[in-house]
């Protein structure tokens, strides 16, 4: 079975945060990562201080980021504020001296050197980010990120939503999706640009495009990494 269907299945099984922990393990194991962690930085307008999170990192390092209030400074955080695409940690900021201990410490225990995080931002204002860390060498690490990435994408959008879910913050009531909807999401999922979906689909890719915005919409969706994952856990489509 491929990677990302039994990641998904991973996921769908889950009913509580006990189970998203588990869950994100399997992740990591399937992928070959050194660790994962997601990271909800307030889920609606009252929890706006509040961060949630589900992460094989080692105990002594969560105490000691909490301890140190790392959330401040990390620049992992940061980008579920100001991001929208997957950023490799070698491209963060570490000119502070703060930053540099902070990454130099994770090393230390095993959290990277190298790493890469997904934001999420969703269409009523909740924030998170998923983040993937591997010890392994950087010619290895781009082979490692170049398999994974698309992966990662639809990932931390599933992880987001199931969050949601759990949390009871998310409904499940959406409107139906027309066949031409499905389509264009699936082949999406699976990796597909408009163009070649155009080409499959004997459409032109403008309908392709109309197709997707649709789904978007009815599904409430900020951007169709999001329409997918919400697709996929209302069994519209299959990954």
């Amino acid at each position: 079975m491929r990677k990302l269907p039994l990641s998904v299945a991973t996921l769908n099984g889950a009913e509580s945060k006990r189970d998203l922990d588990h869950a994100i393990g399997v992740i990591r194991d399937l992928y070959g990562f050194a660790h994962m962690a997601f990271l909800s930085a307030g889920i609606s307008a009252g929890e706006r201080g509040q961060r949630t999170y589900c992460t094989t990192y080692p105990v002594e390092w969560i105490a000691r980021y909490i301890d140190r209030d790392y959330f401040r400074t990390d620049p992992v955080v940061a980008t579920c504020r100001t991001g929208f695409l997957p950023v490799d940690w070698s491209s963060f900021d570490k000119s502070s001296k703060g930053v540099r201990e902070m990454f130099l410490e994770a090393t230390a225990l095993g959290i990277g050197p190298n790493g890469i995080t997904v934001p999420v931002r969703g269409p009523f204002g909740e924030r998170s980010v998923f983040s993937a860390a591997s010890n392994a060498s950087r010619q290895d690490w781009r082979a490692l990120r170049r398999s994974a990435e698309h992966d990662l994408m639809l990932l931390s959008h599933y992880m987001h939503e199931k969050f949601l879910i759990i949390t009871g913050v998310r409904s499940n009531h959406y409107r139906s999706l027309s066949r031409r909807e499905r389509e264009c999401l699936q082949l999406v999922a699976r990796g597909s640009v408009p163009k070649r979906i155009a080409r499959q689909l004997h459409l032109s890719e403008s309908a392709v495009r109309l197709y997707l915005a649709n789904a978007r919409r009815k599904l409430e969706a900020r951007t169709v990494y999001q329409a997918i994952a919400r697709a996929s856990f209302l069994e519209f489509i299959e990954v």
